[in-house]
């Protein structure tokens, strides 16, 4: 009987210390856990080595600009310093424009879902021109690259200007389900969507400071951020895929120009590259090596720099490789790009 009851306590204490010990493991796993998140927070674990998986890079290119000359700079951004950028950025491969036998009928069906008619004249050797049937209204398409423009004739019929245009945000939804319809609207074509009111002055278009006042309202789309970085063009202020609206009833008058610059990008198929330091860029800023995006207004010269950061750029050309850029903001709209990538990786 005694041995059974030296038994029943030992019993219980495996049970309990047992118990205790596994509360001890959890207990210890939790703490470990949050000394290890803490410890990553303030130490985080670097990046694999930029991986620079296609060589050398192209350059890019950057419009051909007047340079400005004599331009002094002065940084005042929040913090009062540089910013830390990140060491390093994915480059993504951008497919290039394959030509084929089917290219005209690809664009005649293109032309046809746009509502142009599909009997295109050809003005080059890449470049048709098509009819609308029912408006003054005109499609040129490069039957290569896809990019294309609409032009109306206002002349012939000025009828869509005599109706006030729709809102901003009504006309970016006619404009993407204008491309959707015809199979044109890229995934990644979902970024930021600004707008301009214009009205017609002196048989041109000019800006309007309302949409009381405004004639057309023009629709910029922009590509979506990758990596969370934004999507630049030439003009930062301008998409490379626009449209001007007008607010007739009538679908065939209702998108009076257009401007459709668009190079697809293959999102599973990039590298990572090391990016230059913040400090060499701001040399770089200063010896006038920047490429002017925007001088904004600042007749004077004298460039106050509140923002850099990373970003891409969208040429809206066709080009090798979608690529970081390092991006300078400044006072009264002021904005300059440099390469992002190291020098080193640069070909001629």
């Amino acid at each position: 009987m005694a041995s059974l009851t030296q038994t029943s306590i030992i019993t219980r204490k495996i049970i309990r210390f047992g118990f205790y010990g596994l509360i001890a493991i959890i207990v210890g796993r939790i703490v470990l856990s949050l000394g290890i998140g803490v410890y990553r927070h303030f130490f985080p674990e670097p990046p694999p080595p930029p991986t620079v998986a296609f060589g050398k890079l192209p350059k890019i290119s950057f419009p051909e600009k007047e340079k400005v000359e004599n331009l002094k700079f002065t940084l005042e951004t929040p913090a009062g310093s540089l910013p830390a950028l990140s060491t390093q950025a994915k480059v993504y491969y951008m497919p290039k424009p394959v030509q084929t036998q089917l290219n005209l009928e690809l664009a005649k069906d293109k032309a046809s879902n746009l509502g142009f008619l599909v009997d295109g004249q050809q003005i080059s050797q890449t470049i048709y021109r098509f009819l609308h049937s029912r408006s003054p209204s005109t499609l040129e398409m490069n039957i290569i690259t896809g990019i294309f423009s609409i032009g109306y004739d206002l002349q012939t019929d000025s009828s869509p200007l005599a109706v006030r245009p729709p809102a901003p945000e009504i006309a970016a939804s006619q404009v993407r389900s204008y491309l959707s319809s015809a199979n044109l609207l890229p995934a990644d074509l979902t970024g930021p969507t600004t707008h301009q009111f214009l009205k017609i002055e002196e048989g041109s278009f000019v800006n309007a400071l309302s949409l009381s006042e405004a004639n057309l309202v023009k629709v910029y789309l922009f590509r979506k951020p990758y990596d969370e970085l934004p999507s630049l063009t030439p003009d930062p202020n301008q998409a490379n895929v626009w449209f001007m609206v007008s607010g007739a009833q009538e679908k065939e008058k209702r998108v009076i120009a257009t401007e459709f610059h668009y190079f697809p990008i293959d999102e599973d198929k990039y590298a990572t590259y090391p990016i230059k330091l913040v400090e060499s860029a701001w040399e770089e800023l200063n010896a006038g090596n920047a490429y002017i995006a925007s001088l904004g207004v600042n007749p004077e010269g004298n460039i106050i720099i509140r923002r850099i950061y990373l970003a891409y750029y969208d040429s809206g050309a066709s080009a090798e490789f979608y690529q970081p850029i390092i991006v300078f903001e400044g006072d009264n709209g002021f904005v300059a790009y440099l390469p992002a990538v190291t020098s080193d990786y640069y070909g001629e």
